[in-house]
């Protein structure tokens, strides 16, 4: 791992002044991600490799889909406690250039993380999908529009699901490999029932909380994480905010500190 002057610099290279206008909207936020869209659906048997009339072409690469993981429940948030490595997850939407430093930053340290990706935002930014996948990255759901996907019914829930799903197979030729529940840390037994339905055998959540939606400063995003990170723990972080870019280069010393590899939630529960 680079020394954390070394890689300050780069991120102010890499970053500019776009971070500034970033996106401002946390998961616990009341108001949606940008205007409604009409939901699409997938067939509830899970991906194909087909494309809609009008759609970005998939890749040649498919990306890997979602794994049925033997033993562990229905939602997991956090994996096995004998291993010293983590999962640092991020709700993907926000500003496209701070979410490309998230990434150029992770991969400046030798991280690889998972991104659970709006699908409006997959729409205005279908490059970025490919984007993640290239750097190592795990890329799946995180529902449509990112709305309060618990206190939907059943109908309007699924299709909040199946809607992102069918975003990310149009550019990717994958479902994602994980789904996770929008404007909420659990997945009620519906939305549970719901994912499984859309081919998505586990609902991912967290058991660290870095709280850098609410803009606290870089220092206090890795003081958060740092307090309560331990083996196996599964971090909830966002794109978006300048504060995790800036969080970031400190975060990643003071894992490699306590010898804690950050890896894909893939890597951590195989």
């Amino acid at each position: 791992m680079n020394p954390p002057i070394d890689r300050r610099d780069a991120l102010r290279a890499a970053v500019g002044t776009a971070v500034t206008g970033a996106f401002a909207t946390g998961c616990t936020d009341s108001a949606p991600a940008g205007p409604a869209r009409a939901p699409s659906s997938v067939p509830p048997s899970g991906p194909s490799s087909g494309t809609a009339s009008g759609a970005a072409r998939p890749a040649a690469r498919t990306a890997p889909s979602p794994r049925r993981f033997a033993g562990r429940p229905a939602e997991i948030a956090h994996g096995p406690r004998d291993r010293a490595r983590v999962a640092l997850t991020f709700h993907g939407q926000g500003d496209p250039a701070t979410a490309r430093a998230v990434l150029a930053e992770a991969e400046r340290g030798g991280a690889r993380i998972t991104v659970l990706a709006v699908g409006g935002w997959l729409d205005e930014n279908p490059a970025i999908a490919r984007r993640i996948l290239d750097g190592g990255h795990d890329l799946g759901n995180h529902t449509l529009r990112h709305v309060d996907i618990n206190a939907m019914d059943a109908a309007s829930a699924y299709a909040e699901i199946t809607g992102c799903a069918q975003r990310l197979r149009r550019l990717t030729g994958s479902i994602g490999s994980w789904f996770r529940p929008s404007r909420a840390a659990h997945a009620t037994p519906l939305v549970q029932r719901l994912a499984r339905r859309a081919g998505y055998p586990h609902v991912l959540s967290y058991d660290v909380d870095s709280l850098d939606f609410t803009s606290p400063g870089a220092p206090a995003v890795t003081r958060t994480v740092t307090e309560q990170i331990r083996n196996g723990s599964v971090v909830s972080l966002h794109f978006g905010y300048a504060d995790t870019v800036a969080a970031l280069p400190a975060l990643l010393d003071a894992l490699e500190r306590r010898g804690l590899r950050a890896v894909t939630t893939t890597e951590l529960l195989t």
